[in-house]
């Protein structure tokens, strides 16, 4: 029984009001919005201006944050340390205290002013694929080392106009143009898409060519010589057979190839609609030179699926601030990098044993570096963002690459499903396994045990001892075994019968420097270290031709060095010994069994 009924429903008609009220006043409330503008006035300072129009931002204050790595590049770059002159201001122009809170946030207090703009200018003079550039002649950006964000407000969706530099005519990028809006008027459904998508902004050249029913483009910034309709032709063939590994076109919208032709350069970096490459411009004109281009191409183009939609649960969402850690880069990388040359082959470009012998001299690379036994990849996929960008003397010694061991474990990885499912299934199950279940209907990435199990599930059989003993640790991976299933016997031979001094040195302006010291080698026993410089051998001045005398010298022959280190001589004794290591060949079986032959009909192409 109520006590006092008057005042429950006095209560009550205050709460139904109340209840009214907040749906109104959140009608009321403008939706968030966010607006870029891109502008260039002097571009040979090498500087962007940006401008950020908020608006429906009714809190106090608003922190705005730069990136601190660009995602694909696993290092912390700091492209805080870039920005100048950042400073914020309401629509009439009345100035806002902002104020630095940490290395890469600003705190703008707006006083529950919902609309307000921030300005600042990026110092950007570093061309390559994961940075941005600027100069008289074109501008090149990542949108993750020039575009801020609002620090709650990731997912937000935004416009960005672009104001190219006087005399520039043309802007290259994945990123969807607003219809009816101004010249170069973009919009991205979130922060991860913008930072996701390149520009090239200048008069670069723009080519164009249809793969799978989706328009590309390929903008070819700098000069340079090329059969362009048989350059366009074969990325279409690239392009096409890389589709074919997961059998789905993720593209709604055209997909942009941007081509630095530099006077050195080379490599890549993936988006999630568009891909930069870097390549001197001299290498189409040879045959060498010219395969490699198709072999970056067919490795950025096969991110569109491993790595932008295949990916490790540490791969997004990303978080901008800090490191993003997984042990999985060697299937996201080594992976792509195994499965690009398996495309390449597979769209005609190399004959099978051009394949086998370029797989031959990987596995030597690998299996000849002391770090292979030191590093497991799984390891330098997690260390990656300490050790892989940050190479030094001992790198060789301690530490692997993720993409040249990865592209081995992806090897002997494929031939062992290839076998266990007597040659119905093959790594490509895999990816396709992974895009249905964790992109389409998970809508996430993957753990490293559910990698494993869509292995299994495709082969029909568990291979867990082997991520355990040559991914999760540093077991020789069995080449001889895995690649008999196709037919293929394995051969190595010694790298050289003479002696080593187990050192690297160089010429650096007339000096004979060391540069390097190979893991248990003579020097390493010696005492020889890295930048010492090599004074004499066995009593005579040092030269470049008394070193290639060594390397005819047989194991255990001693040799006196006398060496400058900080200023002062030094004598030392190194006994030369045998050089380590083994040349791998790959060969064809001279009479392959029927099944070896549908494992390899398989695995590659027929044989050219």
């Amino acid at each position: 029984m109520l006590k006092n009924p008057l005042s429950f429903f006095r209560r009550y008609a205050l709460t139904a009001a109340l209840a009214l009220a907040a749906p109104l006043a959140a009608l009321a409330a403008p939706a968030p919005s966010l607006r870029y503008t891109l502008a260039m006035p002097a571009p040979q300072t090498h500087y962007f201006e940006v401008r950020m129009d908020l608006g429906g931002f009714g809190s106090e204050y608003t922190d705005i944050k730069m990136p601190v790595w660009a995602p694909g590049s696993y290092l912390v770059r700091e492209f805080a340390r870039h920005v100048e002159g950042l400073q914020a201001q309401t629509p009439d122009g009345k100035a806002l205290p902002v104020e630095k809170i940490n290395k890469n946030t600003w705190r703008v207090r707006h006083s529950k002013q919902p609309d307000f703009q921030v300005s600042y200018r990026v110092y950007a003079y570093e061309l390559s694929v994961r940075t941005s550039f600027i100069d008289a002649d074109h501008g090149y950006l990542n949108g993750s080392s020039v575009f801020m964000y609002p620090a709650d407000k990731k997912d937000l969706g935004s416009t960005v106009t672009v104001e190219p530099a006087a005399g520039w005519a043309r802007v290259s990028t994945a990123l969807r143009p607003v219809p009816g809006k101004a010249k170069f008027t973009f919009k991205s459904d979130s922060y991860d898409e913008l930072a996701d998508s390149p520009m090239e902004i200048g008069n670069h050249k723009v080519l164009q060519f249809t793969a799978n029913g989706t328009p590309h483009e390929v903008a070819m910034y700098g000069t340079y010589t090329a059969d362009e309709p048989k350059l366009l032709a074969d990325m279409q063939k690239v392009c096409e057979e890389s589709h074919k590994v997961v059998g789905k076109n993720p593209l709604d919208r055209p997909y942009v190839f941007i081509v630095h032709n530099v006077e050195r350069g080379g490599g890549g970096l993936e988006h999630l609609y568009s891909t930069t490459l870097v390549v001197g411009r001299n290498a189409y004109q040879t045959p060498a030179g010219y395969s490699s281009y198709l072999g970056l191409v067919a490795h950025e183009y096969f991110h569109l699926w491993n790595v932008k939609r295949i990916r490790p649960v540490a791969l997004g969402p990303f978080n901008y601030d800090e490191e993003n850690y997984t042990r999985m880069l060697w299937v996201s990388e080594g992976m792509t990098e195994y499965m690009s040359n398996v495309i390449v082959e597979r769209a005609g470009f190399q004959s099978q044993q051009e394949y086998l012998n370029d797989m031959a001299s990987q596995m030597t690379s690998v299996e000849n570096t002391p770090g292979n036994k030191v590093q497991p990849v799984s390891e330098a996929s997690f260390d990656a963002w300490i050790r892989y960008y940050r190479p030094n003397e001992n790198s060789p010694n301690s530490q692997i690459s993720y993409y040249d061991k990865g592209q081995m474990v992806g090897l002997v990885l494929d031939l062992m499903i290839l076998e266990a499912s007597k040659g119905e299934k093959q790594l490509d199950d895999v990816f396709r396994l992974l895009y249905d279940k964790y992109y389409l209907q998970l809508k996430r990435g993957f753990t490293d045990q559910e990698f494993q199990d869509a292995v299994a599930t495709v082969a029909g059989r568990r291979f867990d001892d082997f991520f355990k003993n040559s991914v999760y640790g540093t077991k020789t991976l069995d080449y001889a075994t895995t690649l008999g299933y196709a037919g293929l016997a394995v051969s190595t031979s010694p790298l050289s019968a003479d002696g080593s001094l187990g050192a690297n040195i160089a010429n650096r302006g007339g000096r004979l420097l060391v540069t390097g010291i190979e893991r248990d080698g003579a020097a390493w026993a010696g005492g020889l270290n890295v930048n010492d410089e090599i004074l004499q051998i066995n009593g005579a001045a040092a030269s470049e031709e008394a070193l290639k005398q060594l390397a005819g010298r047989p194991a255990g022959t001693e040799v006196k060095l006398q060496v400058k280190r900080d200023g002062l001589p030094r004598e030392l004794t190194l006994k030369m010994q045998p050089v380590r290591g083994v040349r791998y060949q790959i060969q064809p079986m001279p009479s392959p069994s029927a099944q070896q032959q549908k494992i390899l009909a398989k695995w590659l192409s027929p044989k050219k």
